[in-house]
């Protein structure tokens, strides 16, 4: 259990649910449910054994988190997974209803441990090696969603469209609960923008007149942000989604947030396999345009 401020709140929360879910309880000093609830969660995250992080908010220190997160009642626990808040309860539920609301999101304990020899197992550095590993992964289990996201990435990053878009079409009705293939199938619809609306070498330079011309024309800025995106040029992307976002944070129903969400994911690397307690490193530029995102949108 940990104690989190809007000053660690971006390395403790947003980065760390990256790699393993995190568990934030809102709640106060006064708050009678709370003194009942708190110990229950304690108890909870040393039973699971690493299978979650529990951080604590004090909702009366730090008034611009809870806004951020809708906080109308405490104590309140929003499950964050993968950055995003994926589910919550509110009030102090008793230690199996606790459970209950936790299994229904984490993995099961024995899938967390893994063999010492795969773990450190070297992975395979070829493009077409490592293609065929993902594609072979893929047909031996079509559920796989980790396996798939990659697959279909690598070979948008390889140039191969039609076969991304034909290994993409098994779970693209998934799209909306799945937000990493939600990131794919953006990817996917800038590159249909571009063939469309948006191709040859002149594009760039009439999304910057355009811009040169109103600040404010946040379709111009969308529309060369996914055309960076087809160019494969990710933090550029970023930088134009993030100046319609200082200007309207929620513009066309938070398009400019959600891309910019789908091209982090893109960008950031498979997490290498490492020695068992170890955690991953984390790509700097990937953090960095996190914490970006999250200073813009909670300001």
């Amino acid at each position: 259990m940990i104690d989190v401020t809007i000053a660690n709140f971006e390395a403790e929360v947003v980065t760390a649910s990256m790699t393993v879910p995190v568990l934030i309880d809102f709640w106060a000093p006064w708050c009678g449910p709370c003194k009942s609830l708190g110990p229950i969660l304690e108890k909870v995250e040393v039973e699971y054994a690493g299978r979650f992080k529990l951080v604590k908010i004090d909702s009366d220190q730090e008034q611009q988190l809870g806004a951020a997160f809708g906080i109308r009642s405490i104590p309140t626990c929003i499950l964050m997974m993968n950055g995003q808040p994926v589910d919550g309860f509110a009030g102090a539920l008793p230690e199996g209803k606790v459970k209950e609301f936790l299994d229904k999101h984490l993995p099961p304990a024995d899938e967390l441990a893994e063999d010492p020899e795969l773990t450190l197992e070297e992975e395979p550095t070829d493009p077409d090696a490592v293609l065929e590993k993902l594609q072979h992964a893929v047909a031996a289990n079509p559920a796989d969603d980790n396996a798939r996201f990659d697959y279909v990435k690598l070979l948008l990053q390889l140039g191969r469209e039609d076969d991304a878009k034909v290994a993409f079409a098994p779970v693209i009705a998934q799209t909306s609960v799945v937000r990493r293939f939600d990131s794919l199938k953006r990817w996917m619809d800038a590159m249909d923008f571009v063939a469309t609306s948006a191709s040859g070498d002149s594009a760039a330079g009439q999304f910057d007149a355009k811009i040169s011309a109103n600040k404010r024309d946040f379709e111009a800025r969308f529309g060369k942000a996914r055309w960076l995106m087809v160019q494969q040029r990710w933090t550029e992307a970023l930088d134009e989604l993030l100046e319609i976002l200082m200007r309207d944070k929620a513009w066309n129903e938070d398009l400019a947030r959600k891309t910019y969400i789908a091209v982090l994911d893109i960008m950031e690397a498979p997490k290498p396999k490492v020695a068992d307690g170890q955690i991953p490193p984390e790509d700097p530029v990937v953090a960095t345009y996190r914490r970006r995102l999250s200073s813009v949108v909670l300001s």
